[in-house]
């Protein structure tokens, strides 16, 4: 199972953690893993595109992800960060509704 560890401080979200494998289906057809890795790249792509701040970002080739978004941004671009990484949880959210026994969101104070 996938497991997404969403990280806030209040109603900001300081960053996330993804680890696990869906195991939905063989390496290379899970389609599961695939929108979950899609999602969150793309989030964190957006980010630093759109924005120009670069996370802190851990990653290991088990299928672990972590990103932490810095603490000291001008607001406007903190609004923005908010913004695309609420969409990606938003996204996430719609792939654990249609498959919940394979990726499993929580949120962490």
């Amino acid at each position: 199972m996938i497991q997404v560890m969403i990280h806030q401080t209040g109603s900001r979200i300081t960053g996330f953690e993804m680890s696990g494998h869906a195991d939905f289906a063989d390496h290379g057809q899970d389609l599961v893993c695939a929108g979950a890795s899609a999602v969150s790249f793309g989030a964190v792509n957006a980010i630093m595109a759109l924005t120009g701040i670069e996370p802190d970002i851990e990653q290991a080739e088990s299928g672990f992800l972590k990103i932490g978004f810095p603490k000291n941004i001008d607001s406007k671009t903190d609004e923005q960060v908010q913004l695309l990484v609420r969409g990606m949880i938003i996204s996430l959210e719609t792939i654990e509704h249609d498959y919940a026994d394979f990726i499993k969101i929580t949120f962490t104070a």
